[in-house]
């Protein structure tokens, strides 16, 4: 039985994994303990339940049960919880739509809802990677069919007829002759039925789907329109007290010394605490050094930690310049590094001869900048059990980390999800929520700590600024008969290891080593660079930087040969087969925790993608038209992705993207109303990253406060129109959150050359 205290940091990031855990879910009727463990979902009605079983680390059987995650009552009420947090993704809407779609329920009378944080019940429960589709498809599927097969039996079984004649439709049993009886009329009698044996379920043909493959609403959408939805910050707990921290301005400072006399002169302040942080490394859910103060209400809190006075030991960190370091990373892909992909001979393709273009790519540090700035509540009780309301997209792991932090049993820890105003993988990481746990500790109260959008930039999991540098090389005959890449970036894993000095095999594998076009001669190599402040897995992880270098390059490698780049990157591809990089790689390729055998590295579906967009976006009459347009396509999250950006200037001379138009194989699309949600967020997301986001640190300390200097994309700036053409497909669904990501910051570079005559080189772009 697997034990929470089992737990390792490796979950915490799947998408850098180098295997996942096998899935050989079951479903189950629950026993009378698991029903009693319900609470509130336990409605006396029809129940079923997920067993969620996987293959561990080691290849041991690890189960998660009770996976209870539907339940059906007299009053004809299907309610199903679901075990994954909501950001905006839709993610909480999507898994119940495919159980009741397979059950044959009435959407109208569903109700979702929300898992508290619970393995042992839940299973695993991280929102993050853009795999909870593909993760969850087949189970939640198996589980609405099994329900279906029950309350299909029940009815024949009143009726006195043959099954096969029976079907269910809006929350009915009908039958071939007329009949029909509601879910909740045949509750009593599908608990007597006997439980299929799975290998027997049938499944609905994909073609028999109401909601699966539709546009479907986000189920919360009309709380949030009106103001009743629950995000972190609106948790309101009797005798509840608010507070802000002052963190340490470098990565690895300590608190020497403080005055707290005029902070507890403000009027609602209460208390001042310190806050111990973990130094250097500052690990990825720990709690940062700071002192916090605690008061009746925010503005109290705001103001009496500006009256806070600190003296700060700051560490080795304190004369880190980003810029500089930037520099020497630069210099750095001069030199030999360490070879991770080979395949020829680069150096003998570059002697023969021919054309050798080299090119290098800069960009900085992002941080994630959600609308709503980290916010915890814990209430850490007298007999030191801890209750938590969060915003958190992984739920285990901030329990893992309050029960370390306050030296208590897991299981002593409850953790409840609010919903997420936004998440890009911040909200993964637990260390906000840490310190709520502390100092509800150490008021006896419970305590919302509110981090505003300052504390929010100064001390964000960026994503790590990079440096990289390829040499393409065109032989006599101009093929691209070389390829030469280096890559440098501060690792995610040194936040909790300072030794990890180069990329993980995870990192490269987000774009890099999975090089997909046929070059004879292929080197990827890496250079060192240490973290000096916290590097974190943002939106496409390091498919950002790798998407707009290689994308960049090949188009300019296309121009060179005279040749249009969309016709150039098909001519590049292989027929159609799977790749596997078999014999080149130095490390593990990681397919994002997936086997190759079963999602496949595939040629024909990058074809597709691109073979889609230029269609659907007339491509080649636009070239012919002189119109300024972009193009790139990658694959990252198991989706293949395309995309043809528009640009033109308006008379102010301000850059305006008439239109976008992507091009994605995700399989089979459950949602389609959330993909091109998804898709159309991404592109305004990503031209933030391309036109007006960067951080920078000087002196150790991070020179952007809020949203002047970190900028978001403004309306004038934004795409105006974004087309999403869905390949049609009945591959496994894939991930759709961060795949738009990549391939749009390259398609848009590409299109403002073309706009401007000047390549791009190192972003933001400074028109």
């Amino acid at each position: 039985m697997f034990h929470p205290k089992d737990l390792t940091m490796l979950p915490k990031f799947p998408f850098l994994k180098s295997k996942a855990p096998e899935n050989k879910s079951k479903v189950f009727v629950p026993s009378r303990r698991d029903f009693l463990k319900m609470g509130s979902l336990a409605t006396g009605g029809f129940l079923l339940g997920v067993n969620f079983q996987c293959s561990g680390p080691k290849g041991e059987l690890i189960t998660f049960a009770p996976n209870v995650y539907l339940s059906i009552d007299s009053d004809n009420q299907v309610t199903i919880i679901a075990h994954r947090s909501e950001m905006g993704t839709g993610i909480r809407t999507s898994l119940p739509m495919i159980v009741a779609d397979e059950l044959g329920a009435d959407w109208s009378k569903v109700k979702i809802v929300q898992a508290e944080g619970d393995e042992e019940k839940y299973g695993d429960q991280n929102t993050d990677g853009s795999y909870s589709v593909r993760m969850f498809y087949e189970p939640m599927r198996k589980a609405g069919a099994t329900a279906r097969h029950m309350l299909v039996a029940a009815a024949a079984k009143k009726w006195n007829v043959d099954a096969s004649e029976c079907r269910t439709e809006m929350g009915q049993v009908v039958h071939s002759g007329g009949k029909k009886i509601k879910f909740g009329d045949l509750v009593d009698l599908a608990q007597e039925i006997e439980m299929p044996d799975q290998e027997s379920i049938q499944l609905k043909e994909f073609s028999s789907y109401k909601l699966i493959g539709k546009d479907i609403a986000i189920y919360d959408n009309l709380d949030i329109a009106t103001g009743k939805a629950v995000f972190g910050a609106d948790i309101d707990l009797p005798g509840m007290q608010v507070a802000v921290v002052k963190r340490s301005p470098v990565i690895g400072a300590k608190v020497r010394s403080f005055n707290d006399q005029k902070a507890l002169a403000v009027p609602g302040v209460t208390r001042v605490v310190k806050i111990e942080g973990a130094g250097i490394p500052p690990g990825l859910d720990k709690a940062l050094e700071g002192v916090a103060v605690i008061a009746d209400n925010t503005w109290a809190a705001i103001k009496g930690r500006e009256a806070l006075e600190i003296e700060w030991d700051l560490g080795p960190n304190q004369a880190y310049d980003s810029e500089q370091q930037l520099e020497e990373m630069l210099a750095s892909t001069s030199r030999n590094g360490q070879i991770r992909r080979e395949r020829g001979n680069f150096n003998a393709a570059r002697q023969q001869g021919g054309q050798v273009i080299e090119r290098t790519y800069l960009a900085p540090f992002y941080a994630h900048a959600t609308m709503e700035p980290p916010a915890a509540i814990a209430h850490v009780h007298g007999d030191g059990t801890c209750e938590i309301w969060a915003p958190t997209q992984h739920p285990q792991w901030a329990r893992q980390a309050v029960a370390q932090a306050l030296d208590i049993d897991y299981q002593d820890v409850k953790m409840n999800i609010t919903l997420l105003g936004g998440g890009f993988g911040r909200k993964s990481k637990p260390d906000f929520i840490v310190e709520a746990a502390l100092l509800s500790k150490a008021a006896k109260l419970p305590v919302r700590v509110q981090w505003t959008r300052d504390d929010d930039l100064h001390h964000d999991f960026y994503h790590a600024q990079s440096a990289q540098r390829i040499r393409a090389v065109l032989d006599r005959n101009g093929n691209l008969s070389g390829w030469n890449h280096h890559t440098v970036f501060p690792a995610i894993g040194a936040t909790a290891n300072a030794d990890e000095v180069h990329p993980s095999d995870g990192e490269l594998g987000l774009g890099c080593i999975d090089f997909p076009y046929e070059v004879p001669n292929i080197r990827i190599e890496t250079h060192e660079s240490k973290a000096h402040t916290r590097i974190g897995w943002l939106r496409s992880v390091s498919n950002i930087h790798h998407a707009f270098a290689i994308s960049c390059m090949l188009d300019e490698v296309a121009e060179a040969k005279g040749v249009d780049p969309v016709d150039f990157l098909m001519s590049m591809l292989a027929e159609d087969k799977n790749l596997t990089f078999e014999g080149e790689l130095k490390g593990d390729f990681g397919n994002y925790g997936e086997p190759l055998d079963k999602f496949p590295w595939n040629t024909r579906r990058l074809r597709g993608v691109i073979e889609k967009v230029a269609q659907a976006s007339n491509w080649k009459q636009a070239v012919a038209d002189g119109k300024n347009v972009g193009f790139a396509v990658h694959k990252s999250f198991l989706t293949y992705v395309a995309c043809v950006v528009e640009v033109t200037k308006a008379d102010n001379g301000q850059l305006i993207i008439p239109e976008v138009h992507y091009a994605v194989d995700c399989g089979i699309g459950v949602n389609t109303d959330r993909i091109r949600s998804q898709f159309e967020g991404g592109a305004q997301f990503a031209t933030s990253l391309v036109l007006t986001s960067a951080i920078t640190l000087k002196n150790g300390k991070v020179q952007q406060n809020n949203f002047d200097g970190y900028q978001i994309i403004r309306m004038p700036q934004a795409p105006k129109k974004t087309h999403i053409h869905l390949i049609e497909s009945m591959e496994k669904p894939t991930g759709v959150g961060e795949p738009p990501v990549p391939p749009y910051i390259p398609a848009l570079c590409n299109a403002i050359y073309k706009l401007t005559g000047e390549r791009i080189y190192r972003l933001p772009y400074k028109a």
